[in-house]
């Protein structure tokens, strides 16, 4: 039986954002059936020293801290005509171990989490590569291009050039490509000119167990008006321009009708223009927290206005999970197989949202309908079980039992 090489852009552990729960989740049920290593990049100190009971099961394991400044991988990108997605994250030490690991282990499927780390696929191996890009990043690059202006308007769209190229390149090489969503895979079916075969869908999960509202503490909260929440990492590009809008043009909409309400920003890392909404329009930035599932708890509505999303949003499913109502822009609530009205809201516009989440704060029946709507569904259709379920076929493991059973 042969054993697996794992490669993804950040350490799987612990799952505490989008592209470290599907990689984490992934990495866990290949686990199941062979022997795996992995290769993986560290962003700091504390992510290369954190623990994980998924250490000790791999066969071998090489964590690379990133140290390269981006200016650098700018200057390096230019000068070699790469995506700076590529030299930003180039690796001598993930390269040899990529090397000496095929070359001393019975490596037969190389699987891949994010573009990034496709560069490191041996041109000479000769076995199975699945490839994981998640979203279309490319596409995400030539958004920015577009929104924006002057000299990050060229980067953008160097960039969203050259990814496309290189996806398409990959996306030929390996034996299936998967994405988040039917949209997203669609999206590179139309792009690289590949079939429904080499390119599939292969949806987020949630971890049911964690996310059940049963199990998290009530959290008191220093005010008695109506909480709205959201949540993400806060120095990601969209999540800062969403709530920068919900903050400044929905929350003075909303205060009109419901005073006493209050918006919540709940995430890691707020950047300057995050942590500047502090104290506007009843608007609070908390930063990081130790739950943010007490947050969730606490909430009265969850909301995701994001202007531009690709894939599927972990925020709306987690929400959604401990039953909550969800306003979602059409951009967040993409790729989610619910229905507007019956287990989410989708707002049109920024005027919409005010409206949507202003009925809901006036009708506490219609909030729990809509939460326990939501509920249902995510735990009918939404747990990593049900959607990772042909993940191990992917990779090759056709009616192999699990790696327990067969020592």
């Amino acid at each position: 039986m042969g054993e697996i090489l794992f490669l993804t852009h950040r350490v799987p552990w612990p799952p505490d954002r989008g592209d470290k729960i599907r990689a984490h989740h992934i990495l866990r049920k290949l686990m199941e059936y062979r022997s795996v290593h992995l290769a993986c990049f560290a962003d700091d100190v504390m992510e290369e020293a954190a623990a994980s009971d998924i250490k000790q099961a791999l066969a071998s394991m090489q964590i690379v801290r990133r140290r390269k400044p981006n200016w650098w991988a700018g200057i390096q990108a230019l000068t070699s005509g790469r995506p700076v997605s590529l030299t930003a994250f180039e690796s001598a030490e993930i390269r040899n171990y990529v090397r000496d690991t095929i070359s001393t282990r019975t490596i037969d499927c190389i699987f891949v989490f994010s573009g990034q780390m496709a560069q490191f696929i041996p041109a000479e191996f000769l076995g199975k590569v699945i490839m994981d890009f998640a979203d279309v990043d490319s596409a995400k690059f030539e958004s920015f291009a577009t929104e924006g202006s002057g000299p990050m308007s060229w980067i953008n769209r160097r960039e969203g050039k050259l990814l496309r190229s290189f996806e398409k390149k990959i996306g030929k090489r390996a034996d299936h490509s998967l994405f988040v969503s039917e949209a997203e895979a669609q999206l590179f079916r139309q792009r690289s000119d590949l079939d429904g075969q080499k390119v599939r869908a292969v949806g987020n999960g949630i971890d049911l167990n964690f996310y059940d509202p049963a199990k998290v503490a009530a959290m008191e909260l220093p005010f008695e008006g109506p909480l709205i929440v959201f949540t993400g990492q806060m120095d990601y590009r969209p999540n800062v321009e969403a709530v920068t809008s919900f903050a400044k043009e929905v929350m003075p909409k909303i205060l009109a009708q419901h005073p006493d309400a209050q918006f919540a920003i709940v995430g890691r890392a707020p950047t300057p223009d995050v942590s500047r909404l502090d104290g506007l329009n009843s608007t609070m930035v908390m930063g990081s927290v130790d739950d943010i599932r007490c947050w969730l708890k606490a909430a009265d509505i969850v909301v995701a206005p994001l202007r531009m999303a690709r894939g599927i949003q972990n925020k709306v499913l987690e929400a959604m999970a401990m039953g909550k109502p969800v306003v979602a822009s059409a951009p967040a609530a993409q790729g989610i197989a619910a229905i507007n009205g019956e287990h989410f809201y989708v707002a049109d516009d920024v005027q919409h949202e005010a409206m949507l989440v202003c009925e809901l704060l006036s009708n506490i029946e219609k909030r729990k309908a809509l939460g326990d709507k939501a509920s249902a569904l995510i735990r009918s259709d939404y747990s990593w079980t049900t959607q990772l379920s042909d993940i191990a076929s992917l990779c090759g493991i056709d009616g192999e039992k699990l790696l327990e059973a067969a020592e």
